[in-house]
């Protein structure tokens, strides 16, 4: 049953607050990050950014995806909850350096951006990106998503000392609660992390505090082009600002599409300028900001999503000194953390990638290629899924109408 449309809250800041809704929103705001600054922070090392360099792409799309959110939820006095594009981060750790290396990344951020604020300005951009079929979509992010899903297990082989202890806590609060199951996998890599006799690296530096953003000078290359900012914007588009407006849909809550792609597209292009990735509506923790969780009354509730920017803003404060960490650690580490943080991702888009009789052998051809590593002329393996996904749904389509006729 679809819950009635709730309204722009009428209530003022303070007949909002509530103790439910600031708790509720600074949990979201600590899992969104906890959850998933591993991956970011190892997708922009593998499309080249130096130490300092994530350091920085993680501060700016930390601070940027808080910003937003605050403005959004004062602004609209809804709980619009906004975060970093987790599956396109997966996206860029499968990827690799572009010709041009980090400078063309930061180019392929900016037009993703843009292009974001295209599909707010214009409609019919929006309308294709949600014609491409689930099946194909969801197909391809689960194919993205596969190799870093992997890496716990072979992390467990090939270095058991490290592994072992943030497999099984995972494991072992998964039981419990999936929502701090991978807080709690992370905060134990953060504590083996600071031993090198156990990470067989040197004793790292004392990480600073002090927020790390850096101006990086973009570039544009065709291959990062076609290989990094088309795949990242049809995921995040398809992957997040989509599910986000339904997610908050099924709450109730209908806000205009128009000012959400423009203002998330500007916070992208000014995060770019920093090194970072793309922002976008929350999924995961927009549920725990829409739903009831955050309070019992629907106008209540934009409280939530303002306490989760607000969180986003001071954690962006200590992403310097967590990137620090990270960059400092074995890879194979660090994608075993984010591959525990991305199986709920992939169960769900491979559940809706496959679960289309009349569309399983194109979405399996989408997730086989995307996930075999395939690249062509510089260009990597999600641009090839989809485009020959796309095309094989086509095919059987066009066949299938002709024996029919």
């Amino acid at each position: 049953m679809t819950p009635a449309a709730h309204t722009p809250s009428a209530l003022s800041l303070r007949q909002a607050l509530s103790f439910q809704g600031i708790t509720t929103g600074l949990i979201a705001g600590l899992v969104g990050f906890g959850s998933s600054f591993a991956v970011v922070v190892q997708g922009l090392l593998a499309v080249g950014a130096t130490p300092a360099q994530a350091a920085s792409g993680l501060t700016a799309t930390c601070l940027m995806m808080g910003v937003a959110g605050v403005y959004f939820s004062l602004r609209l006095r809804q709980p619009i909850s906004v975060a970093w594009t987790t599956p396109g981060a997966a996206l860029l750790a499968a990827t690799g350096v572009a010709e041009g290396g980090f400078a063309a990344a930061v180019g392929a951020f900016l037009l993703v951006g843009a292009l974001i604020i295209l599909c707010g300005l214009w409609r019919p951009l929006g309308t294709l990106i949600q014609r491409i079929p689930g099946s194909i979509a969801n197909a391809m992010l689960a194919g993205i998503l596969l190799p870093l899903c992997l890496a716990p297990f072979t992390a467990l082989k090939a270095i058991p000392l490290l592994a072992v202890p943030v497999v099984v806590t995972w494991a072992m609060i998964s039981v419990f609660s999936r929502l701090y199951a991978v807080p709690a996998a992370v905060l134990v890599a953060l504590l083996l992390m600071l031993f090198p006799e156990l990470t067989g690296g040197v004793a790292a530096a004392t990480p600073s505090l002090s927020p790390a953003l850096s101006f990086v000078t973009p570039t544009l290359t065709g291959s990062a082009v076609i290989g990094i900012a088309l795949p990242l914007f049809l995921v995040t588009m398809a992957s997040q600002n989509v599910p986000g407006l339904a997610i908050l849909a099924a709450n109730g809550y209908r806000p205009e599409a128009r000012p959400l792609f423009i203002g998330t597209g500007a916070g992208s292009m000014l995060s770019a300028l920093g090194g970072g990735l793309s922002i976008n509506l929350a999924a995961i923790t927009a549920a725990l900001c829409a739903g009831p969780e955050a309070s019992s009354s629907p106008d209540r509730r934009y409280i939530a999503a303002l306490m989760a920017g607000l969180t986003y803003i001071g954690l962006a404060v200590l992403s310097a000194a967590a990137a620090a960490l990270v960059s400092q650690s074995p890879p194979l580490l660090i994608q075993a953390v984010a591959g525990l943080a991305l199986m709920n991702a992939f169960a769900g888009a491979a559940v809706a990638g496959f679960q289309e009789m009349e569309d399983r052998l194109p979405a399996v051809l989408t997730f086989l290629i995307t996930a075999s590593g395939l690249s062509l002329w510089g260009i990597g393996p999600a641009f090839w899924g989809l485009i020959c996904g796309l095309l094989f749904r086509a095919l059987l389509r066009a066949v299938a109408g002709k024996k029919a006729g």
